[in-house]
Order: structure tokens, then sequence, then C-alpha cells
């Protein structure tokens, strides 16, 4: 089992859209966090332990997750995806870019 782990700033568009088009996949395990304080899922250290691979949405999340998180950070994957805040919650041209740049990162050949 893979568990993937995906952040943006507030979990409300992009890393909720991210969870649910992958927690569809055969052989993966998805969770969605956010680094703003008012996300609807708080980033906590607990959600990195449990992922093997964390997918932030822009550099900006990469820099803000390495100074809040850097410890627990050791020996993790972090992927950014370079998606911008430009799309609403399951938006097909979302989903399609998500795809497009998660699936390589797999271990299943899923799609």
């Amino acid at each position: 089992m893979q568990r993937l782990l995906f952040v943006c700033s507030r979990n409300r568009l992009r890393s909720p859209t991210a969870e649910l088009v992958f927690a569809a996949y055969p052989g993966i395990e998805t969770a969605s966090a956010g680094l703003a304080p008012d996300a609807e899922e708080p980033l906590a250290e607990e959600h990195i332990e449990d992922a093997d691979i964390v997918f932030v949405m822009e550099r900006a999340h990469r820099a803000r997750l390495n100074r809040r998180f850097g410890r627990v950070l050791r020996g993790k994957k972090i992927v950014c995806l370079d998606i911008p805040d430009r799309y609403q919650f399951m938006q097909p041209e979302l989903v399609g870019l998500l795809k497009q740049r998660v699936t390589p990162h797999l271990r299943t050949a899923a799609s």
C-alpha cells in the first residue's frame, strides 16, 4: 500500500481534489491537509509520518513545510506539483493536471 499526502494552503480545493481522485486507485491510500491556520484539515506531524510521499501544490508550500516540519520530513519524498491556486474543487482541468503530474510517482500502473 502506498500512502500519499497532498498539501496546499487551506485544504479546500486542490489537495482535497487530489485526495479524492487518487483514493480510487488500487493500492493507494490518500490524505490531504493545509498549511494555513484556517485550513479545513490543518497539517500535523502525524500526517507526514503516515505518508510515503508528500505532494505539495506550490514551491512556497514546500518552503513552508520545510520550515515547520523539517525534522519530520527527513527521509520523506517531497514532490512539488507546481499547480497554482486557480482551480475549483474537482474541476476537470485540475483533475487532469493532477493525474499527469502525480501518476509517474506511483508504484501502481493504475489510471
